[in-house]
């Protein structure tokens, strides 16, 4: 897959990914926050979950990280000016903090479950969280053509899957959340949309990309009740 091409396709997308503020605000139901809570959201895109983890606390500090400054910078022009904001051009694996919460919306597979809890025990204060979605088969022994789609992710596993790295890792599952179709158009509709739009002057490396794009889309619409993200808040052991 081509980088390039990949960005040309989601620059100045509102999300990276599926979700919906209605995800942060559940969020907020199952832990208790500090009113000054430090809070980390890494692979922040371009900062569409910002305003709900603000909303969190009632002065909480977002540090928003990405490794991608074209991200970095469209988060910038929403919240460069905000004092309760720090925007950070970094990797995730070394996050900083301590934080009373990170945040980790669908990219948490980059490192792997396991992994990312890891590194990022030390970056937690005391009695702190993570909070991540992964995606995952809703059903254990997906049919072959369900499996298929996500054939480049040899990692996804169920939900048992995803608790069994999240022990293993040295951390409690304290509640679960499927992320819901409002989620996934949220992402996938502004999308489509734009995949629509490049298909007339796209090369060939972004022509392939967009292919991949609208077959993924297709597959989520048809198969959608076999798989989706996951939404797990864990703690240190």
């Amino acid at each position: 897959m081509s980088s390039k091409a990949f960005f040309v396709l989601h620059r100045d997308l509102p999300r990276q990914g599926p979700g919906e503020e209605a995800d942060i605000k559940w969020l907020g139901g199952q832990i208790e926050l500090a009113a000054d809570a430090r809070i980390a959201d890494l692979a922040c895109g371009p900062g569409a979950d910002i305003s709900a983890l603000l909303d969190l606390a009632k002065d909480a500090e977002v540090t928003a990280i990405d490794r991608q400054p074209h991200f970095i910078d469209a988060a910038r022009a929403n919240w460069g000016s905000d004092p309760r904001v720090q925007l950070r051009c970094a990797d995730m694996v070394y996050p900083g903090g301590p934080y009373d919460l990170i945040w980790c919306a669908g990219a948490v597979y980059i490192l792997g479950i396991r992994n990312a809890l890891e590194l990022w025990r030390t970056s937690l204060k005391p009695g702190g969280v993570i909070a991540f979605s992964e995606p995952c088969f809703w059903h254990a022994n997906p049919p072959a053509n369900v499996s298929g789609i996500w054939q480049e992710y040899a990692a996804m596993s169920d939900a048992d899957g995803v608790s069994a790295l999240v022990t293993a890792a040295g951390f409690d599952t304290l509640a679960t959340r499927r992320l819901s179709t409002s989620a996934w158009e949220n992402y996938y509709g502004p999308l489509e949309e734009r995949t629509a739009g490049l298909r007339e002057n796209a090369d060939p490396a972004l022509a392939r990309i967009l292919d991949a794009t609208t077959a993924e889309i297709a597959a989520y619409r048809e198969f959608g009740d076999q798989f989706g993200y996951l939404l797990s808040v864990v703690a240190p052991i």
